[in-house]
């Protein structure tokens, strides 16, 4: 089974991050969840970052404000897919710095960039990864997406 890792900067990111880890859930992907500071905790950072592949994590989903350096440094470290959630905190530029900084990787470094605080397509994202290889996630993703479709349609026929 896949197991994504859900890691932020701070607890105050949680609320963000909680649409990725409900996503994954619904998707009957494992989490787990954890607070990795790229400033106050650089030992924890190393040793996530190098060892997440060994410990059986397929993706993982990082969310910083501010700085938003967790990310990037944990790409750095990382042989698996990272995907970047810019979270726009209370020492936030609008939630740009966050953007900017999670977006613009130099090359060999990449990082998957949602939206800022898109931790709900963040968690989609991981799981259309984990499904290019794990059918019976990729057959949730296809009735999720088939769910979209149909709100979209519902709503449509309100309008008549």
């Amino acid at each position: 089974m896949s197991k994504v890792g859900v890691i932020m900067g701070s607890k105050s990111d949680l609320p963000v991050m909680q649409d990725a880890i409900d996503i994954l859930n619904g998707f009957d992907i494992q989490v787990e969840v954890d607070i990795v500071s790229a400033h106050r905790t650089p030992e924890k950072l190393f040793d996530y970052g190098k060892h997440a592949h060994t410990r059986g994590f397929s993706v993982i989903i990082a969310g910083a404000g501010g700085a938003a350096h967790l990310p990037g440094m944990i790409a750095s470290l990382s042989p698996l897919p990272i995907i970047g959630v810019p979270v726009k905190s209370s020492n936030s530029i609008d939630g740009w710095d966050s953007v900017l900084s999670i977006l613009q990787m130099p090359g060999g470094v990449p990082v998957a960039t949602v939206a800022l605080n898109g931790a709900k397509n963040a968690g989609i994202l991981a799981a259309q990864i984990i499904g290019s290889s794990d059918k019976c996630v990729l057959d949730k993703i296809i009735a999720y997406k088939e769910g979209l479709k149909i709100k979209v349609n519902e709503s449509a026929k309100d309008l008549k």
